[in-house]
């Protein structure tokens, strides 16, 4: 028997993933501070972008979760969109 041939899905595609921006710049982690450099993380309706969106590992992504959330205590991001 002749091998069958199989479709590929059109779902189905490879994505080049971004470098996480943090590890590329070596820093080594992220302060609550920086609030220009988390605005990035930041969506226009005021929530956290994933990590398949924003391109950052894994470790990283904790690290701006937690930043975000205390910049947003200290209100030098907003909790939601105005």
């Amino acid at each position: 028997m002749p091998p069958v041939k199989t479709k590929k899905s059109t779902k189905e595609r490879r994505v080049k993933k971004k470098p996480c921006s943090f590890c590329t710049e070596k820093t080594p982690h992220v302060s609550y501070l920086e609030v220009n450099k988390l605005k990035k993380y930041v969506s226009e309706r005021g929530k956290i972008v994933p990590r398949r969106i924003s391109g950052t590992c894994a470790l990283h992504q904790r690290m701006v979760t937690v930043a975000v959330k205390r910049a947003r205590v200290i209100a030098f991001l907003p909790f939601v969109a105005e």
